[in-house]
């Protein structure tokens, strides 16, 4: 006789609890950047939004950042570190290939029996691991932290005028866990691999290994077609959310999208025409854009200076290297 698996009938929903961030100390202006790059504050400002952006220092790691930012969303949600069954941190800057910095916090801030892994996205990373926490604390009925990190410094080129004006360091992290009315949307995701050197390194890890000489691999971008494609496909991708969740542009309280350009942002907000009441998040104006970091960020940054208020409705959209995309509306904690 075959037998089959026993599964739990329990069912759960997930909610955002707590929302904590880090920040490096260091700030960087335009004039800073542009003594290694023939530009301007002018016009890394017309064309980015950009004014400054925050720098890692060599006693700000990244397991430093996420554990910090971790910390912070935590005593924000009242949720002891014992009680998290899971940690995920979004990031492609961790660069030790394995253990997953996500364990390597874990353990920092106490989580030892907490599962800990990675996952890799891009600038969509975050909203990744929002969705996968979301489905654990369904299935589970337990705190998931989801951790934003990055440390987009160890990956640029300071003399690329195309990239080297764009990123900034941080960290950013959400407690979910199980709620008595769902606080996650479906989420909305996917990939175009047509378009994979849209963004990418200069070169392989492996070219460093291989070849005597080869300069640092380094973050390049072709930033024309990366700002046609987000703010045309993503709006239809922003929509596809909303629907999803049975709600109108008008009921949204806050758009937090990734921090990627100001006009990308009002392009994306033009597109899914939203009304004047909905705050837009751009951080990216004193924070640049910290890849898989920059949502929960924004959205941290919106909470503490009381633009949003808890308990509002906030569409979430991530999108970058892949090209991948991942969008849901959640309710703030």
């Amino acid at each position: 006789m075959t037998k089959s698996l026993t599964t739990s009938s329990s069912h759960f929903e997930p909610a955002l609890l707590g929302v904590g961030s880090y920040r490096p100390r260091r700030v960087v202006d335009n004039d800073e950047i542009c003594r290694h790059i023939d530009s301007s504050d002018e016009w890394i400002r017309s064309r980015t939004g950009i004014v400054s952006r925050r720098w890692a220092g060599a006693d700000e790691s990244l397991a430093d950042m996420g554990e910090l930012a971790a910390e912070k969303a935590l005593a924000a949600a009242g949720v002891l570190p014992e009680d998290v069954d899971c940690v995920i941190v979004a990031t492609f800057t961790h660069l030790q290939q394995t253990p997953a910095v996500a364990a390597v916090i874990a353990h920092r801030i106490g989580a030892v029996a907490a599962a800990a892994f990675d996952v890799s996205a891009g600038c969509a990373g975050f909203v990744h691991g929002l969705a996968l926490a979301a489905d654990t604390v369904r299935s589970r009925g337990r705190h998931v932290l989801v951790i934003g990190a990055e440390r987009m410094t160890d990956l640029l080129d300071l003399e690329d005028r195309s990239t080297a004006f764009i990123f900034g360091d941080g960290a950013g992290a959400v407690v979910l866990g199980p709620a008595a009315k769902p606080g996650v949307g479906p989420v909305v995701w996917g990939a175009d691999g047509s378009q994979a050197d849209a963004i990418a390194q200069t070169v392989p890890w492996d070219a460093v290994r291989d070849s005597p000489g080869q300069r640092w691999p380094a973050l390049r971008q072709d930033g024309q077609k990366v700002f046609r494609w987000a703010v045309y496909e993503m709006a239809k991708v922003a929509q596809r959310a909303l629907d999803a969740a049975g709600l109108q542009a008008g009921d949204l309280d806050a758009f937090i999208p990734h921090q990627a350009n100001v006009r990308i942002i009002d392009g994306l907000a033009k597109g899914i025409r939203l009304p004047d009441h909905v705050v837009i998040a751009r951080d990216i104006v004193t924070t640049g854009n910290t890849s898989g970091a920059s949502v929960p960020l924004a959205m941290d940054a919106l909470l503490g200076a009381g633009e949003v208020r808890s308990g509002g409705l906030a569409l979430l959209l991530g999108y970058g290297a892949g090209l991948s995309y991942a969008a849901t509306v959640v309710e703030l904690p």
